[in-house]
């Protein structure tokens, strides 16, 4: 449960009104002509305020006003529209309990032997005894009752049980479609077992119910095996927790633990809760979370995260988050959150089968009502070898007309979409990859260009000082020590690598700084001593009135011929700046407006799987794969050859990326950024999809994203590019393959060629179990492992 306070509106007293929220469990709500019908019936209850409506994981999260009416009438509602619910409590407020972890799903279900599969065996075995009478025991096909003065033999007697049997609960369906004005499965194949039954087609009747009843349970098994995927990840989390408290080890459920505590963690348990590790050492397994490959190795000050696997080593965990509030659970809402994002498609597919259903639905009460008007003799021909009839009896064009009444049902049509997405979503999801919805999943496939950042994605994020080149009379200790006192106020990485260099060099105290200020995208200045001091780019020098061009000037491609940078009098070499940046390397310069006290050069590291996985993109039919930094023009291009990327640009403001982005979305269409979730937040939301780099623990990037890896494995770029292009594939044959087939059954029904059975079994069971089994298929994609070490 959750609480939602309605802030805007005020009760008479002038006191604020308050909104309760029930998360329901209805678990045969399992399609959207289901959840439409369920909507329908709430929106008649005065005094709901909101429904969001989940079929495909079976759940209904209704926000309602408590003066005007309760939980109760909720669940009323929902089960007027047909449905059970099963379990149900109110809560107040904005804030989310600790019991409460926002993530709901309907149980697995007793498919083949519920109620509903008994009475459909039942059926099935009348159906099986009357067919045998009906056709091989004839002559004991005696009469035993009758009706009306219709004779009622043994074979009818079996076809009327099989209706009752399994066509009841087929009926009952369709009068609570009828009572919310559905025009949905059940009411059309209700509406069709009456009918027969009522002119005396028994065996129509019985054969349509008794299958009709077989492919529900099909649909059902092949949602609930839909939703054991997101299961599955509800699964990774303990529920209990091992804690330490007053010097005792205590067992307790694990959304009982408190932030702050200390949690015990022995070699083959998960670890219950999100935490910082205080004590011993590790190998974790995080595929759950973040989809590596390899544990990880976690010692103390290491963050974990819930459903992580110790796989040897003792570990004591402080929690830095509530069961409700762990990574584990974020994802697994947002996952649960995702589908109820409809993608394009969905959205044509839902207006598409609000034309189609009626649409057909009058084709075939005119197929029943106007051939027998207007045929006056039969007609019979040969087709292909196939007998082709024109009768102009009523019962002939009956019962065409009832199977084109079940090729009216879109069902297959509608679940084609839905199916795919969560199968997609929840693979994805599994593998260390939260896509925050459909629309996301589908726009990734359909990109022509991906813009890549740099650092922290091409590259490990982890800078190091490589070169120290002091000027004229600065030594290497005093250069150190001049640019760890401005860099200490920045956050930026490269401050932490001056910073980590100059104390490794025990530069000792540094210089009180004064009147600190961050230069976007060329450095940093402050006052030391009284005087101004500059720490940036060659170019933030350059503006300074300082010649660089001689330093920076680009060679044929050779190195410098002196050991030193530093040249004889007091300046750079030539070619000294530029021959760094060759190298990859960051040069930030140190000094006054006057006078440079030298040069620090920096480099991060390649990630060795980033040349592979921009390779993989291009054989998967990624057009351009674009590198933008803010890093210099020779650093840039040194990592670019490295990688392989079609193009760089380089020494992009944050704003300038946006342009960038732009400028490959006029030039190739769709574009995808990658970055890190926060200094890239701009670029990220111009791109049609945003993905964020190393996502775990960071609520910011989780937030922002369309898309976030969890872990900082660049290699599972290719495998949400193949994902989701592979998704949009499925979801394109599952619509067309249903629509086709509906089409050539609806063809064939005024010709003679398709019986009432053929439409159920291929045209309703046979499509909607075919367009599943083809979603699933998505599971099977796995991300290529490439090494990251």
């Amino acid at each position: 449960m959750t609480e939602n306070p309605d802030v805007a509106g005020q009760a008479s007293g002038g006191g604020q009104r308050r909104e309760l929220t029930a998360r329901l469990t209805v678990p045969e709500m399992d399609c959207p002509s289901c959840a439409q019908k369920v909507d329908k019936s709430l929106q008649r209850v005065d005094g709901v305020v909101d429904a969001t409506l989940q079929p495909t994981t079976g759940t209904a999260t209704v926000t309602y006003d408590p003066e005007r009416t309760s939980e109760a009438d909720v669940i009323k509602a929902i089960e007027g529209a047909g449905y059970e619910v099963v379990g149900g409590s109110d809560s107040e407020g904005d804030e989310r309990t600790e019991a409460d972890d926002g993530v709901d799903i309907a149980p697995p279900s007793e498919v083949w032997t519920g109620p509903r599969a008994k009475k459909t065996w039942i059926g099935a075995a009348f159906v099986t005894l009357g067919l045998l009478f009906e056709f091989l025991l004839t002559a004991q096909n005696v009469a035993v009752a009758s009706v009306l003065d219709y004779p009622l033999h043994v074979a009818d007697v079996l076809f009327l049980g099989a209706v009752a049997a399994s066509g009841i609960p087929v009926v009952r369906g369709g009068y609570y479609s009828a009572k919310n004005r559905s025009l949905d499965i059940d009411l059309l194949m209700g509406t069709a077992i009456i009918a027969a039954t009522g002119i005396g087609y028994f065996v129509e009747a019985a054969t349509l119910a008794v299958l009709f009843s077989i492919a529900e349970l099909l649909e059902d098994y092949a949602m609930d095996r839909a939703r054991d995927s997101l299961r599955e990840l509800m699964e990774l989390s303990p529920d209990e927790a091992t804690v330490k408290r007053d010097g005792e080890e205590v067992t307790v459920p694990a959304d009982e633990v408190a932030v702050g505590e200390t949690v015990v963690v022995r070699p083959g348990d998960k670890i219950p809760l999100d935490g910082t590790v205080v004590e011993g050492e590790s190998a974790v397994d995080q595929s759950p979370i973040t989809g590596e490959s390899v544990p990880v190795d976690k010692t103390a000050g290491d963050e974990v995260y819930a459903g992580a696997i110790n796989e040897e080593g003792y570990l004591e965990v402080e929690v830095t988050s509530t069961a409700g509030d762990s990574t584990l659970s974020r994802i697994i809402e947002m996952v649960q959150g995702a589908q109820a994002n409809k993608t394009e498609t969905e959205q044509f597919v839902d207006r598409f089968s609000g034309y189609y259903t009626p649409l057909v639905v009058v084709l075939a009460i005119l197929t029943a009502a106007i051939p027998p008007l207007v045929i006056a003799d039969p007609v019979s021909m040969n087709v292909a070898g196939y007998g082709i009839s024109f009768a102009g009896d009523w019962q002939t064009w009956f019962i065409r007309g009832l199977t084109l009444l079940v090729i009216a049902c879109p069902c297959a049509f509608v679940i084609s979409t839905p199916v795919s997405v969560v199968s997609g979503i929840t693979s994805a999801a599994k593998n260390g990859v939260l896509i925050k919805g459909g629309n996301y999943l589908e726009a990734m496939g359909e990109v022509d260009a991906v813009a890549v950042d740099k650092t922290g994605t091409l590259t490990k994020g982890e800078l190091a000082v490589t070169d120290v080149v002091p000027l004229g009379d600065t030594d290497e200790a005093t250069l150190l020590q001049h640019a760890a006192g401005l860099e200490r106020r920045s956050e930026h990485p490269i401050a932490a690598a001056i910073l980590a260099r100059a104390d490794e060099a025990g530069v000792g105290d540094l210089p009180d700084l004064s009147g600190f200020e961050s230069l976007t995208g060329k450095g940093i200045r402050g006052e030391i001593d009284g005087e101004t001091y500059y720490a940036g780019k060659p170019a933030l020098f350059e503006e300074l009135g300082f010649d660089l061009s001689r330093t920076r000037r680009e060679t044929d491609g050779g190195v410098v011929a002196e050991d030193t940078a530093e040249s004889d009098d007091g300046a750079f070499a030539d070619d000294a700046l530029a021959a760094l940046e060759r190298e990859g390397k960051t040069v930030v310069l140190v000094g006054t407006e006057t006078e440079l006290l030298g040069a620090i050069a920096i480099a991060d590291e390649v990630r060795p799987a980033s040349k592979r996985a921009v390779q993989r993109l291009h054989e998967l039919g990624v057009e351009r794969v674009v590198m933008l930094t803010g890093d210099n023009e020779g650093t840039a291009r040194a990592i670019a050859e490295q990688v392989g990327v079609d193009e760089y640009r380089a020494e992009l403001l944050p704003d300038e990326k946006v342009d960038a982005v732009e400028e490959l979305q006029a030039e190739y269409g769709e574009v995808a950024m990658v970055g890190d979730g926060i200094n890239d937040a701009p670029a990220l939301a111009t791109a049609e999809v945003g993905i964020a780099m190393g996502a775990a623990g960071t609520d910011t990037a989780l937030e922002t994203a369309d898309i976030a890896l969890m872990g900082d494995d660049v290699g599972k770029l290719p495998y949400l590019y193949e994902l989701s292009h592979t998704a949009n594939g499925v979801i394109r044959q599952n619509i067309w393959t249903s629509l086709g087939v509906k089409a050539l059954l609806a063809l064939g029904v005024p010709l003679g060629l398709v019986s009432v059975a053929l439409a159920v079994v291929v045209g309703d069971m046979g499509m909607s179990l075919g367009v599943t089994g083809n979603a699933m298929r998505l599971s099977r994609i796995e991300p290529d492992h490439f090494s990251d070490t």
